[in-house]
Parts: C-alpha cells; structure tokens; sequence
C-alpha cells in the first residue's frame, strides 16, 4: 500500500521538492492532498499532475476561481478556507502530513493533524517556536511521530539515531550567515529586500530567505532544537558555516561529535522524513569534499540581533517566542515591501517583546490572543518610523 501524504504548502519551495521526492518513489508515496494559500495557478498545474483525492486553498476569496481550474477533474474533491486544512488532515487515508506552510498559519492544522494521529513531517519551525510545549505534549498524549524536515534538525535527527539514552553535551547548529555576514552595520543599514533575497547557498521562500538574512531563522531554530530534542538553548550553540555543508552536528558527554554533511538541498531531509528508519535512494547531486573548504565562525549577536532576541524570548519563555514570531512576520513582510529598513526589524521587534502582555502558562488560546495582539503592536510601530 502507498503511503498517502498530504502537503500543507505544496506550491512553496517545500512543497515542490517533496512533490519531486513522491514522483521518484511513486510505488510508495502518493500525495492525497494538496494545499496552497493563494496560489491558484500553481495548486491546479499540481493537481492536475499528481492527481490528489483533493485539494485547499486557504484564501478562500480563490475558492471560485480554482474549482474552474479543476472542472475537467471532478474526482478531486475542492475547498477553501482555514477550517478546511484542519479537517483535511485529520482525513481516514492519510498517513503524514507534511506541514510546509509559512508562519502561525501552520499552527492550528498541525494540531488537527497531531490529534488525528498522523504523522508529522514538521517544516512549519512557526509550530514550535510560538507553542513548543502544547505541541509536545498533543503529541505524546495522541502518540503522533513528530519528525523534522528543517535541514538542520534532520541533520541533529540523524546524528542521534542509534544513540539511545547517550547524553547531549551540546547542540552544534550551523548558519549560513546569510547574504550580510560580511557587511559592516553601517552597509546593512540600507541593504533592501532585493539585496537580502540573494542567499547565497540555498534556494527557499522569501520569508524564510529575509528570516536567514536577520538571522532570526536560526533563533527560530535554537527554539525549535529546544523542543525537538529536549535540550536547554544554553546547550545549544550556533555555528556560522558559510558552505552550508554541515547541516548540524551533536556533540556527546565524551566529546565525539557526529555531524550529517550533504549538499545544500532539501529532498534529502524531506524524504528521510518520508521514509525513517529506512534509507531510500535519491537522484540529487552528490557531496564532493574536494570542492569545498568547511569554515566555521561565531556569529555576531550584536550585529544580527534577531539571533539575540531569540534567545531572549528562550530565557524568558512562556508566550515570549510567540510575540517575537508575530513581530517578525509583520516586519519581515514589511521589508519585503520597502515599508522598513534592515535594522528597523529588530527594533520593532525588540518594542513589541517590551509593549505585549506576557503569559507565562499559555494555552492554546493565548496563544491566538497573542498573536493578534503582537502584530497590531508591530504595526502601530512600523506606522511610527
């Protein structure tokens, strides 16, 4: 029997690589459902390719348009709406789901997904970050696999397995250092999201590129670590790696330390997902060590202090990090448009961590509470510059 998928942001980078990853293993994998937030085009161009039982559009204001694009398939069932993706994925034929959406978007269908029992394929860090403990605990009360498709973490994933109970010393978690790592603070003052959107060894979405220009991406990562791996941020220590070759290493109480190393793509983290404990050939670009140099750097915390604020909301916890991931998505947004400036995130953001209400035993409805309240907070802010 093929495993049945579904895709929550299939039309984002994500999505499309895994996408490829079912069409090399299509005697296993099969994608049962597909999902985009305003993507019309592409969402259809897929279904009609790879033929899901059914297919979401979040937008709901598309909800026309894409049954149009899916007339001539009438055996793909088509919804719209944010209700939508949380009862797709709790679904009877599905067996994982694979959360690729971007930001506090992800949270509430990767909760119906975990209560539903399915597997999670988590490439949705917004998930953990604004509420890593609910998650951990919805998944060991519902006995829902939690499996990372982050680069990174599938690389501190691999280097556990066959580790048992064996102490983690530290947490070695590599960054690219983004397109500014050699920028002086004066030069990042008027960088633009053009300039921050050239990444210089991965190809990803525009929000996630401008979170690893700041470097909160990786904060984002240290939190998301944290959770996934049950180690203290001060156990987790961040690596700049311009190569981006080291994915990420784990260093034990004896001080070996195992590293994953790969080239800079993300099917093989999105198909060891797929397909742990097992090892599945794949048709990618092979690592040639010849050909590159590994270089590694302590990142500047007070030049990309996106990294700092994180690791400030860490040290401060409760909804703390959920303030920080809303601030964020409304700056980073923000820049893309060239609505603020570089170092304007950071301050918006490090205001907004000052101005919300902090809750220091959220539950899931603080966490929306906090949410809305954040980015009403960030955008007053940025209306003020």
């Amino acid at each position: 029997m093929k495993q049945q998928i579904c895709i929550l942001g299939s039309t984002g980078s994500i999505g499309t690589q895994a996408l490829d990853v079912i069409s090399q293993h299509s005697d296993l994998y099969e994608a049962y459902c597909l999902t985009a937030n305003n993507r019309v085009k592409e969402l259809a161009e897929q279904a009609h390719r790879y033929h899901p039982a059914a297919v979401v559009i979040a937008n709901e204001s598309h909800y026309g348009q894409l049954r149009e694009m899916m007339s001539d398939m009438p055996d793909v069932k088509v919804y719209a709406g944010a209700s939508a993706l949380d009862e797709i994925v709790e679904a009877g034929p599905i067996d994982m789901v694979l959360t690729a959406m971007v930001g506090f978007a992800g949270l509430s269908p990767t909760i119906h997904a975990i209560k539903a029992g399915k597997k999670i394929c988590l490439a949705n860090k917004e998930t953990l970050v604004v509420a890593g403990e609910l998650i951990c605990r919805l998944a060991r009360q519902y006995h829902a696999p939690i499996l990372p498709v982050d680069s990174e973490h599938s690389a501190i994933f691999q280097s556990l397995v066959g580790e048992d109970d064996n102490e983690i010393e530290k947490i070695l978690l590599t960054a690219s250092g983004g397109p500014f790592r050699l920028f002086t603070r004066e030069q990042m003052a008027t960088v633009t999201a053009k300039d921050a959107l050239k990444h210089p060894t991965w190809k990803m979405g525009a929000k996630i590129t401008i979170d690893s220009a700041t470097m909160m991406n990786k904060g984002f990562e240290v939190i998301e670590a944290k959770w996934l791996f049950g180690v203290p941020a001060e156990k987790i220590e961040v690596l700049v790696h311009p190569q981006s070759i080291v994915h990420s290493a784990v260093q034990f109480r004896d001080g070996g330390v195992k590293a994953q190393l790969g080239v800079p793509d993300m099917r093989l983290p999105i198909q060891y997902a797929f397909s742990f404990p097992k090892r599945l050939p794949l048709n990618e670009k092979r690592l040639d060590l010849f050909l590159h140099p590994l270089e590694f750097f302590k990142p500047d915390m007070e030049k990309f202090r996106c990294l700092a604020l994180a690791y400030e909301a860490i040290r401060r916890g409760g909804n703390m990090p959920c303030i920080v991931n809303a601030a964020n998505e409304i700056v980073n947004e923000a820049f893309r448009k060239g609505l603020c400036t570089f170092p304007a995130m950071a301050d918006i953001i490090e205001k907004t961590m000052d101005k919300a209400v902090f809750e220091s035993q959220p539950d899931y409805q603080t966490y929306v509470c906090t949410d809305r309240e954040a980015r009403r907070i960030a955008t007053k802010l940025m209306n003020k510059q």
